[in-house]
């Protein structure tokens, strides 16, 4: 399948609803865009040239369960 993105006015909102609801299920899936994406995608943008530079550090879940249980002994 392919996806597009479509930005219109809220008063066609139900006309565009009504057309693409002449498609069935297999043809077509209305998908909700994540209010929150372009946001998301700068911080991932941010958090992947820090990883890629050396700046930042990925850890595995054994060494942040060693480092929590040596900071919570402490």
């Amino acid at each position: 399948m392919e996806i597009i993105r479509l930005e219109f006015q809220p008063n066609i909102k139900a006309k565009i609803l009504e057309l693409l609801s002449s498609f069935s299920s297999d043809e077509l899936k209305i998908v909700q865009e994540d209010s929150d994406f372009d946001e998301n995608k700068r911080k991932l943008e941010i958090a992947y040239t820090k990883l890629k530079s050396g700046t930042e550090r990925m850890y595995s879940i054994d060494e942040v369960d060693a480092i929590l249980d040596k900071t919570f002994s402490e």
